[in-house]
């Protein structure tokens, strides 16, 4: 089968290399795949900078979201059958990822598809998804009428989040370039705000400040997240801390905090299924490459360009692997 190898870390343009290894054979309990779609996460970006070199061995295949087809079933995997469309997160590390034509998984972790998605869709919703679905519902427990600040309402999680969180009943405040305004409301933000042109704070504390705050930034929009917080309010902050934070403000408020690395599951794939069928939620793809330009899918998501002017896309960026 054919995969995108990451042979080194660091530039994507050296990262990558195209390899032809043996199809994968599924073991107890375990489905293989067709992979018929993946997506680029900023997961993927740590991984081949080299972010988490102690659990990664080179040269590996990276990747976790996958849309595809069942194409075998292994001793006592009976909740599928070939042919079977499906979509889950693949485990974060210790095993092959989802750059590759085939991939092998527990059924445990695998919903059938949502068939108002294709596979291209599926694929950019998997991690975001799930991700999201942890922090608002699981771990934030947003309740209807309380208001959320999504950070980021432009990218894969934050426009994600603005539908999540507005199916949920709760009021959606989010932080977006202007150019991006129309975007966001369009996905059911009540209030966007341009953190590119002042301050933030100020501007949410006018609003009554907020129970709920989705961090997709880290740094100072995580240390001052208290600033914004309503008495009790909650933090869920997907962002790696690279370094030290001050976080002494949260107690002014009684703030509970979350640090988040979302895990595969079966039921949140479901959960966000629902939300699919009722028309609630579906995933932005601002981008989809065939697997041979994995790197130029990371170059993008860096917001980099490949092309001059070409701006990173809104949403998820996708992998069509059989393209």
């Amino acid at each position: 089968m054919r995969v995108m190898e990451l042979v080194h870390f660091g530039d994507a343009d050296t990262a990558f290399a195209p390899r032809e290894l043996p199809r994968p054979t599924p073991g107890p309990g375990q489905v293989l795949v067709r992979v018929e779609a993946t997506s680029v996460n900023p997961l993927d970006l740590q991984t081949r900078r080299g972010d988490y070199r102690d659990q990664v061995a080179l040269p590996t295949v990276i990747g976790n979201d996958v849309s595809g087809v069942v194409v075998e079933c292994g001793p006592g995997a009976d909740d599928f059958r070939p042919g079977d469309e499906v979509w889950y997160l693949a485990p974060v590390f210790g095993q092959q990822g989802t750059y590759a034509e085939f991939h092998v998984v527990d059924q445990a972790l695998v919903a059938p598809k949502p068939a108002r998605l294709s596979h291209v869709e599926a694929a950019g919703l998997a991690l975001v998804g799930v991700t999201v679905w942890e922090a608002l519902v699981e771990r934030a427990r947003l309740r209807v009428g309380e208001r959320v600040l999504v950070h980021g309402g432009a990218g894969g999680v934050g426009s994600a989040a603005i539908q999540v969180a507005g199916a949920l009943g709760a009021e959606v405040v989010t932080t977006a370039r202007e150019r991006d305004h129309e975007f966001v409301t369009g996905l059911g933000a009540d209030v966007a705000i341009d953190f590119s042109a002042g301050d933030h704070v100020p501007q949410v504390r006018a609003l009554g400040g907020v129970d709920v705050v989705l961090d997709t930034v880290g740094g100072d929009t995580l240390s001052r997240s208290p600033e914004v917080l309503a008495d009790r309010g909650r933090v869920v902050s997907i962002v790696d801390i690279p370094r030290p934070q001050n976080l002494l403000a949260a107690w002014g408020v009684n703030a509970t905090y979350h640090f988040l690395f979302a895990s595969p599951g079966r039921a949140k794939l479901t959960a966000l299924g629902r939300l699919v069928d009722r028309g609630k939620l579906r995933p932005v793809i601002g981008s989809v490459l065939p697997l041979a330009d994995v790197a130029q899918a990371h170059t993008l998501l860096e917001g980099g360009s490949t092309d001059e002017g070409r701006r990173r896309p809104r949403g998820k960026i996708a992998i069509a692997v059989h393209r």
